[in-house]
């Protein structure tokens, strides 16, 4: 069977709007037509070569649908259900999934080298970041999807396949803001929005956010942030400064750049924690020195996937969205339709827009 979808043809190629042929589920996997996915940056770092994955591809990792068909022995889902898209399954069974850090399975990604599908022509397609939501519809492994839960519109559930869980998860998770605790979010898009909404959860405050844009400070605060701080060589100071001079008690990067780091680790308290959620290239390169590291006493981490367990926050997530006290609203700015990724790509390659809505 047919259906559109956004072909990345080859690495640093644009992306095309094609048909392709999508085979119906064998064993194991299940069909699910998209209902919405998100624009993701991650996606962008796939196309350029930041993030390696095979090409040809359909991108797309942040999405939700409903379920069209399922293969043979898969019984935790059945037709019409609605379901979220999860980009990196857990295998259960290997030394990181045992010890219950299943974001860190070492087999998570281990389905992006399968042929799911081809181009009119024949060509071989294999699937992004696992689940290839950037198509009307996608054939995945029944490990990638989950119940929507109750309470949560099937179009804004796309949104916590990825943002959501990230962010939430890196100021719960990783970084484990409690209650009266000062935190910075370094970056306001998607994912930092939604750190921002989980440290305000948390009763932190103040929460500092930091932009190189000021038209997202009215967004940024009406996420949580009770301060907003445009982006400059002065941003570790005036951090301190909205923070009793000691700076914040936890950061968290959301962008991936060697000086969004740097500049987030300075804006640390000494003995705080800096949770560093952006992907960043090879080329990004932050240096310490060895004294700072001492004196400083700050903890430096890295945080994959928000250090989540979707089948175990996704709840989670659902309560904070029934309660209002999760607004998924405020993560898209614009709702698309498939023709249009592409000029999403290249408003993200120039630094504008934020986080787009794919609704298909």
């Amino acid at each position: 069977m047919v259906v559109r979808a956004a072909v990345l043809p080859a690495v640093g190629s644009p992306l095309e709007i094609t048909g392709i042929e999508l085979p119906e589920p064998g064993p194991g996997e299940v069909r699910v037509r998209l209902a919405a996915a998100g624009v993701c940056h991650s996606d962008l770092s796939l196309s350029d070569g930041t993030m390696r994955v095979p090409v040809p591809a359909v991108l797309g990792h942040e999405g939700a649908g409903t379920v069209l068909a399922v293969g043979p022995d898969v019984t935790h889902v059945a037709p019409g259900d609605e379901v979220v898209l999860n980009w990196a399954p857990s295998c259960g069974s290997c030394h990181h999934c045992a010890i219950g850090e299943v974001w860190l399975c070492v087999d998570a990604l281990a389905g992006v080298g399968r042929v799911y599908a081809a181009t009119e022509d024949g060509t071989p397609l294999h699937p992004g970041l696992n689940v290839a939501a950037f198509a009307e519809e996608t054939v995945v492994p029944a490990r990638c999807v989950l119940p929507v839960p109750d309470g949560v519109p099937l179009t804004d559930a796309a949104l916590l396949g990825c943002a959501v869980l990230t962010g939430y998860g890196a100021v719960r998770h990783s970084a484990r803001v409690r209650e009266g605790e000062s935190v910075v979010v370094v970056g306001v898009g998607g994912v930092g929005l939604a750190a921002l909404q989980a440290a305000r959860i948390a009763g932190a405050g103040p929460i500092v956010a930091v932009d190189v844009s000021p038209e997202k400070e009215a967004l940024a605060k009406a996420a949580g942030a009770t301060d907003f701080v445009v982006a400059s060589d002065a941003t570790a100071r005036e951090v301190r400064g909205l923070t009793g001079g000691r700076g914040a008690d936890v950061a968290v990067e959301c962008v991936g750049r060697a000086v969004t780091i740097r500049t987030a680790w300075d804006s640390t308290r000494r003995g705080g924690r800096t949770t560093v959620v952006g992907i960043g290239g090879k080329d990004q390169h932050v240096t310490f020195n060895a004294l700072e590291i001492f004196h400083w006493g700050r903890t430096l981490s890295g945080c994959v996937y928000g250090n989540c367990d979707p089948a175990r926050d996704l709840p989670v997530l659902a309560d904070h969205v029934r309660a209002g006290r999760l607004d998924l609203g405020l993560l898209v700015t614009d709702r698309i339709g498939l023709a249009d990724i592409p000029a999403a790509f290249d408003a993200m390659l120039a630094g504008k827009g934020g986080r787009a809505l794919v609704v298909f």
